[in-house]
């Protein structure tokens, strides 16, 4: 992956190389003149920062699901029960931010620091993290993201799925914060689509309104808000990240 970088003292296009540099290890590649040269990182020692990643590659797990149906538009799935850990919350108790929990989750699995459980146990990440949007609720009130327009005032519910060696919720660690709830979710079916780039409000809102058209055009009964589920960290390249709608059905 190439950076252009201007070279300074100690950057990591002076003297030696490979050098590191805010956590990233850089060789030169060729100069364009001589103010800029042209830098690849190679390596990051910080496991969670692999290239791969920023390339979509997933690497933890993901839920298992039966294909049931499969069309052009979307596909119908089922998935097995499932243990998982939640928060609810207003964004503003966030500043505003509908993504504010999932510091709150990934606090209680450990994966910013010492995990915040009863244990403590480092739980390892799983993929995608599942966001719902729902309806506004008191400040005291507790992050997938659930189905909703995300607008101000309304609640988020952002899920991880915790790993299949979790088969009951009380086998889980139970979390230091009360705000992270955990529980079992019942085996369940989904009108699904996938989608890449970035989930902004009015892409997600187009892709929604158009799974509701096609489930509703084939016969199927959608009983709740939408998901949205992603994939990929912050710091994946948009083309290459993996976002999906998912709808429950009957």
């Amino acid at each position: 992956m190439y950076f252009p970088y201007p070279p300074q003292e100690n950057s990591p296009i002076s003297n030696s190389f490979p050098k590191q540099h805010n956590g990233v290890f850089w060789r030169p590649h060729h100069s364009i003149n001589s103010s800029t040269t042209v830098c690849y990182c190679t390596e990051s020692p910080f496991p969670q920062l692999k290239m791969g990643m920023v390339f979509g590659k997933i690497s933890v797990e993901s839920p298992k699901f039966e294909v049931i149906q499969s069309s052009a538009d979307y596909e119908i799935r089922k998935y097995p029960p499932t243990v998982i850990a939640e928060v609810t919350y207003d964004p503003s108790q966030f500043r505003g931010n509908k993504d504010g929990g999932f510091t709150l989750l990934a606090n209680y699995i450990g994966a910013l620091g010492n995990p915040q459980n009863t244990k403590p146990e480092k739980i390892e990440m799983t993929a995608p993290v599942v966001t719902k949007y729902g309806e506004k609720i008191a400040m005291t009130a507790p992050v997938v993201t659930k189905g909703g327009e995300g607008k101000e005032g309304k609640t988020v519910t952002m899920q991880f799925l915790l790993p299949s060696k979790y088969r009951k919720a009380e086998e889980a660690p139970t979390p230091v914060d009360e705000r992270v709830v955990i529980r079992e979710e019942v085996e369940r079916k989904y009108g699904v689509v996938k989608f890449g780039g970035v989930a902004t409000e009015e892409v997600v809102a187009a892709k929604v309104e158009s799974l509701k058209m096609s489930l509703e055009r084939d016969g199927f009964k959608m009983i709740g808000d939408f998901l949205l589920a992603r994939y990929n960290p912050p710091w994946t390249l948009p083309p290459f990240r993996t976002n999906e709608i998912m709808i429950p059905i009957e």
